[in-house]
């Protein structure tokens, strides 16, 4: 029997850095609906979720999901390990998917590489990703777990940086969970240097100038194609180039078995010109 697949897109208005992020405009529609597309791009055979809160200021949310024909699940503003859960049972998903919607570049063959290496190995993992470690740039994470996995770490997480992070239990246990992991054909390792992710206000810009440059061209466009872009065109890195390898896992160092902190950088490290005023 063909597995029931479910790619969950956790998104929500609120942002103490970029408010309202994934209704922001690109080339005319909201940076949820462009990541939306992207998603359908995908060659497995997909269903895919929002995931938003039951705050009032995630009607807009939904109201997004509503109009792009895509089916909105509201929980928790802050367990969003239960939010997955919860979309997981409701939608009785054999395998769910984590993609944030903060990744509106991610690359769909990307995805596909992920599902095609877990197909490939069917029955040797609970979990599989391309993040532990990370080689791609920021921005093209992807989780995929089986939904007895994802059952387990529902039932079994406590810590708030478990809740609110979903997988975290999952992979800093390897004990309890197989685990697999892809790398970047490339054998390069861009997941500290290159940022298609948004969370600042550079992030957009930078995000906005890709789709206008390689969009009308084509709307398909990959990972590769915004590699060769910058290379064509460096102002465009040099947008958000100050926050590359600015993620979570800062914040989470002294409780994070598997991270090093190598695998993150503070504001400052990553441009020692920001002042303490601007953080």
């Amino acid at each position: 029997m063909p597995q029931k697949i479910v790619i969950v897109v956790q998104a929500r208005m609120a942002s103490s850095r970029l408010p309202g992020k994934v209704l922001m405009s690109i080339l005319g529609k909201s940076l949820l609906a462009r990541m939306i597309r992207r998603l359908q791009m995908v060659q497995h055979r997909v269903s895919i979720v929002i995931a938003t809160s039951t705050q009032p200021e995630d009607n807009a949310i939904e109201q997004e999901a509503l109009k792009l024909n895509v089916p909105c699940y509201r929980g928790s503003i802050d367990n969003l390990l239960d939010r997955h859960y919860q979309v997981g049972k409701l939608y009785e998903a054999d395998m769910v998917l984590k993609i944030p919607s903060d990744c509106p570049l991610i690359d769909p063959a990307v995805i596909d590489q992920a599902l095609h290496y877990y197909f490939k190995h069917k029955g040797q993992f609970d979990y599989v990703s391309n993040l532990h470690p990370a080689t791609w740039p920021d921005g093209n994470d992807v989780e995929i777990m089986t939904m007895d996995c994802l059952t387990s770490a529902w039932e079994n997480a406590t810590r708030p940086m478990e809740l609110e992070h979903t997988t975290p239990y999952i992979w800093e246990n390897p004990q309890l969970y197989r685990t697999g992991n892809i790398t970047w054909e490339t054998g390069l390792d861009y997941s500290m240097s290159h940022r298609f992710t948004i969370d600042y206000q550079a992030d957009y810009d930078f995000i906005n100038a890709v789709f206008s440059e390689l969009y009308p061209v084509n709307d398909g466009f990959t990972c590769q194609d915004i590699i060769d872009l910058l290379q064509r065109k460096p102002e465009i890195y040099e947008l958000n180039r100050q926050y590359a390898g600015v993620n979570w896992y800062r914040h989470h160092l002294d409780e994070l078995k598997t991270v090093s902190p190598e695998q993150t950088r503070s504001l400052q490290q990553a441009d020692p010109e920001l002042t303490i005023t601007s953080l």
